[in-house]
């Protein structure tokens, strides 16, 4: 089947470690640089996914070298460890690994639907740059109404297994220090607020303290979880009397580091791409730390539930993938069917052809009525997925709306 060149290029947690990724982390103006570098060089569709678990880009383009040339002239990782680390998807190979990403088969904790949430972001900002076009924004759309069924028909996303809940599972797992530890949170974007509400429902504290670099943005989730807030100006005096620490920001370099800490026993959790906390602060003897990667270990009967939905889930992704292929294959014919059109409107507005014909009652209601114009070439399209005959459509979308006419 005939499919635009459309690629992703990416790395993603199966072959690269957070430090790996970080180096290949993507923020906001970093994507908008590398938009105006694709349009630049005439690439009309374009969006960047950057998450904790990958950092991809799905383009329409002349060829995948040139989109790594693009991303990584924005990274702090060079092309060469990206070449030879990274995944190359085109055609349906490319179509087929976005409705696995959006549908969280290809997540590092099985059916995180989190992912949703981010690539609908992405997409939407590259929008915004006007580098969202007719075939990503189909496919885009019918990616999310696979993801949609999937999650409400399957059980697939079912059950509380997320990177965010995951943190909580690891520090219940560690807190052998007395009940209601003191717990600081720093970062207020969808998963720190995710992981907020995690701590407020499962952990049996009401010491939590919400830190953004938005001062407003922590007190209002502060304000809505009855929880207390501290100013991003006092972090690391919080951090120093925390018993458990939490990142979840989007810095481009560490936060926290051993000079930080106060030799007291912390539970450390970094959910940032690249590390906001930094590695070496796990060598010291009271501290334990987890990063994404290791919180994506974490496995329980859930995980397990969901691997036995994951043949439901890849029946729905056929079904929507085999829809966007044939509306895909269609899109050929377009302009056969605007002159198929626009030839009925022609001979709908030709005072010759109408008296012409033998009903003037059928042909002045029709003439008011372009309903039956439609009606006859949406019945060329559906003839043209059996058979493609042009010449032989064109003729026959004549020939029935005279019969509409006449009749």
């Amino acid at each position: 089947m005939n499919v635009p060149q459309f690629y992703v290029i990416g790395i993603n947690y199966r072959k690269t470690d957070t430090a790996v990724r970080g180096n290949f982390a993507i923020n906001s103006d970093q994507h908008v640089t590398i938009l105006q570098q694709a349009k630049e060089l005439g690439i009309k569709e374009l969006f960047v996914l950057s998450t904790c678990n990958r950092t991809e880009l799905y383009s329409l383009a002349p060829d995948a070298d040139t989109l790594i040339r693009i991303l990584c002239s924005q990274t702090e990782g060079n092309e060469e460890t990206f070449r030879q680390l990274c995944y190359i998807k085109s055609g349906i190979s490319a179509i087929e690994h976005m409705f696995s990403v959006g549908a969280g088969l290809d997540s590092q904790i099985l059916g995180d639907y989190e992912i949703v949430g981010q690539m609908k972001i992405a997409a939407k900002f590259a929008k915004g740059q006007n580098m969202i076009g007719c075939f990503i924004e189909r496919l885009l759309n019918t990616v999310l109404q696979a993801s949609k069924l999937i999650k409400n028909e399957t059980e697939l996303s079912n059950g509380t297994v997320s990177v965010s809940f995951a943190a909580i599972q690891f520090i219940k797992e560690h807190l052998t220090i007395a009940d209601n530890a003191k717990i600081v949170l720093i970062g207020t974007g969808k998963i720190g607020s995710n992981t907020c509400k995690n701590l407020v429902d499962y952990v049996d504290t009401k010491q939590i303290t919400v830190i953004n670099r938005t001062d407003e943005k922590a007190l209002q989730l502060s304000e809505i979880h009855n929880i207390s807030f501290a100013s991003y100006a006092d972090y690391k005096t919080k951090v120093a009397e925390a018993d458990v620490v939490i990142v979840a920001t989007n810095s481009d370099k560490p936060i926290i580091d051993k000079n930080d800490l106060k030799g007291n026993k912390q539970i450390l959790v970094d959910l940032s791409i690249p590390n906001n906390i930094d590695p070496n602060v796990a060598e010291l003897a009271n501290v334990v730390l987890a990063n994404v990667d290791d919180l994506a270990k974490i496995n329980d009967e859930t995980l397990k539930m969901r691997m036995a939905e994951v043949p439901k889930a890849l029946a729905i992704i056929n079904t929507h993938k085999e829809e966007f292929l044939e509306w895909n294959a269609m899109r050929k014919h377009v302009p056969l069917l605007k002159a198929v059109k626009q030839k009925l409107m022609d001979m709908h507005n030709c005072q010759m052809f109408l008296s012409s014909l033998c009903c003037q009652s059928s042909t002045s209601s029709l003439s008011g009525n372009q309903d039956a114009i439609q009606k006859v070439v949406n019945n060329v399209a559906v003839k043209m997925k059996q058979q493609t005959q042009p010449g032989c459509h064109y003729i026959q979308a004549i020939h029935d709306y005279i019969s509409a006419a006449q009749n």
